[in-house]
């Protein structure tokens, strides 16, 4: 029976980290929390990034009433403009991340598409079947919420990222007494955070980055680069502090974080002087050793400003030998050989690189082991399932809860597409729905489909080879000798020896008989080829009648 039943629908974020998205559906009714983009492996080539496969509820885009957004991060809002230009309802977000999304639509020229209910902290909203109240919690950008959702099948706690930082930048750490109010009600499940699951401890306070920053501020002799991720409004204010200390001004290159940090800004997030900031043409202008440049690139993405720099192919300015560039973030899962590459780029080009692993000029946003277990021991949950994470961490998150009294039958661990259902104050499976990768090329959104990525892998490893050739209609013998076209596949000087022999067998195919079709003629040449060589381009053939 439907009846009371509550169906929870993770659509991305359980089985990866990013493109976090929730579905939850209680009698015709749907809200969704998150919208999030993730960004490619390596092996996704051509790939911009990837965006949850919310087909389910497009079918359902009548029963779906909000889309809820807990903070403005772009792994939680980065696919809204995709969302909402399939399911256009109300966004309802905290007026951070609000203006951070609003920013990004506008950027896109989607922003006439969004429809937005302001939220805060300690409010809630009746909406549909839920009733959805929203509690602050600590995590690397400010007006970061978690949600308590109550329906008649029993009351829900989606803890979104958080961290128990209690000297936050912001001075806002998370609510412990609201936790405490809903433990007191019972709830009936905790979805909660598993990034930092498999890592012991407690996450370290961003009151221990100032003195970090302070000191890499009065040591370096030249330009301080900070990258960044746009998002990250509490390092953009800890910077600011530290450049405020050295007398040093402070300038934003890149669209992205010069938008962020303006919102950020106007809403009195960020406590920045006028006079500390200037634009970043007077800054190249200035003494070295009086700047700092915020810029994005901390993941080692080509295209961003760290990315060319280390490349040598920004075009505002380039990377001087007395420079510091500090990556004040951590690795994203995946990124970590981008970032190497960049690193070792940067060093060639004579600059001084300080991350995480040299000083604490970043900490995690999210909760570790000992934090994760205080939770779950405050909040007391009947049932428990872990979110955000690759499977390992959400099994050892699972792992934790049983740790401290979660009754094993009452934890359950699912990966994206896995319907979990809370009925009769108990949880089960439900059926399975696709939630796999939707991959965005450019303007093309779904289209680019594992087939595609899998031919784009071999191109990239072997190479390509083509054929083009024209036969008399009458006859089907060659009008002229076939041509043949390379690319990644042999040197010019192996191509000297090997490709006239190609050429001949390709004739010998067509004008002895026996080749019926393209396909035969490709199997022959790719024979040949990994007997030759040893390795195996992709073969195509063009066969025009004249």
């Amino acid at each position: 029976s439907k009846k009371n039943k509550l169906r929870i629908i993770p659509l991305g974020g359980l089985g990866e980290v990013g493109k976090n998205m929730m579905a939850y559906e209680f009698e015709g009714d749907i809200i969704v929390v998150d919208a999030g983009i993730m960004f490619p492996h390596n092996d996704m080539l051509g790939v911009d990034y990837i965006i949850p496969d919310f087909e389910y509820l497009i079918k359902r885009a009548d029963h779906v009433r909000a889309l809820i957004i807990t903070h403005g991060h772009e792994d939680h809002i980065g696919a809204v403009q995709h969302f909402i230009e399939q399911i256009n309802v109300p966004i309802y977000a905290t007026p951070l991340t609000r203006g951070l999304i609003e920013g990004k639509l506008f950027r896109n020229n989607a922003q006439h598409k969004a429809q937005f209910k302001t939220i805060q902290a300690g409010e809630s909203s009746n909406i549909g079947q839920f009733k959805v109240e929203y509690f602050h919690v600590s995590h690397s950008i400010p007006d970061a919420v978690s949600l308590a959702i109550t329906t008649p099948a029993g009351l829900v706690i989606h803890m979104s990222d958080f961290k128990f930082d209690h000297t936050p930048v912001d001075g806002w750490p998370t609510d412990f007494a609201k936790l405490a109010e809903f433990a007191a009600r019972g709830i009936d499940l905790l979805l909660s955070d598993s990034t930092n699951a498999e890592r012991p401890g407690w996450t370290p306070s961003e009151k221990i980055i100032g003195p970090a920053f302070d000191k890499v501020f009065t040591e370096a002799k030249g330009r301080i680069i900070v990258a960044t991720f746009a998002s990250l409004i509490s390092r953009v204010q800890q910077v600011a502090d530290a450049a405020l200390k050295s007398g040093r001004k402070m300038a934003i290159a890149g669209p992205s974080m010069v938008d962020n940090i303006k919102v950020a800004r106007k809403l009195k997030y960020l406590e920045i002087p006028d006079e500390l900031i200037v634009p970043i043409e007077q800054a190249l202008n200035m003494q070295d050793h009086k700047i700092v440049i915020m810029c994005t690139g901390s993941q080692g993405e080509p295209s961003s400003i760290v990315g060319r720099l280390s490349a040598g192919t920004n075009r505002q300015f380039d990377l001087k030998s007395n420079d510091t560039v500090v990556l004040s973030s951590h690795p994203i899962p995946g990124n970590e050989e981008s970032i190497s590459k960049t690193v070792n780029r940067i060093l060639r080009r004579g600059a001084i690189v300080i991350d995480d692993r040299v000083a604490p000029i970043h900490v995690s946003g999210h909760a570790a082991q000992e934090e994760q277990k205080l939770l779950i021991n405050l909040v007391r949950p009947k049932h428990f399932m872990p979110i955000h994470g690759e499977l390992r961490m959400l099994k050892r998150h699972a792992q934790l809860a049983i740790e401290v009294g979660v009754e094993e039958q009452n934890t359950i661990v699912v990966e994206n597409g896995q319907v979990v259902e809370l009925i009769g104050k108990k949880i089960q499976l439900g059926e399975r729905i696709p939630g796999g990768y939707v991959f965005v090329d450019g303007e093309s959104i779904g289209d680019i489909d594992h087939d595609i990525m899998k031919e784009r892998g071999q191109l990239a490893r072997n190479g390509i080879l083509l054929i083009d050739i024209s036969l008399d209609k009458h006859s089907g013998k060659l009008l002229h000798d076939p041509e043949i076209l390379t690319r990644g596949f042999v040197t010019s000087e192996e191509a000297e020896t090997l490709l006239p022999e190609v050429r001949k067998r390709v004739m010998q195919a067509v004008n002895g008989g026996g080749m019926d079709s393209e396909k035969d003629i490709i199997n022959t040449i790719k024979s040949y080829l990994h007997q030759e060589t040893k390795r195996r381009p992709m073969v195509f053939v063009t066969l025009s009648k004249g």
